[in-house]
């Protein structure tokens, strides 16, 4: 059974960082991508990050490009954003979330990801 369990988020000012981490139990890493997304008040939920262990590869918001990092230790099977240089339009909550490597090609779309975890809050004060 996959579960995912999302910790690390509160409250910072404008220019600090916050490191989120996503416990992913039952999740297969060679088969499986874990992605970040986030959701504002009143807008829509939207890709901000995706780690494929098996390729070593990252894929980034535009929005978040140079600021924000995603890793993984897939032996404690853990995934972490470290969000840097925060800005208040980063205040949302923050999902992590599992899918199929073969939806990679569209890891921005919440649509094409099965599994979610319950969300942390990140409030950043300007």
């Amino acid at each position: 059974e996959v579960q995912l369990v999302e910790s690390g988020g509160g409250l910072v000012q404008t220019g600090g960082s916050l490191r989120l981490s996503c416990e992913a139990s039952g999740v297969n890493f060679d088969e499986f991508v874990i992605g970040w997304f986030r959701q504002a008040p009143g807008k829509e939920r939207e890709g901000v990050s995706c780690i494929d262990t098996r390729e070593s590869r990252t894929y980034y918001a535009d929005s978040v490009k140079g600021r924000f990092t995603t890793s993984s230790d897939n032996a404690k099977k853990m995934v972490y954003l470290e969000m840097n240089n925060l800005k208040p339009e980063d205040t949302a909550v923050y999902y992590c979330a599992s899918t199929q490597r073969s939806v990679l090609m569209i890891w921005d779309v919440p649509g094409a990801w099965g599994f979610w975890g319950q969300g942390t809050q990140v409030t950043v004060s300007s």
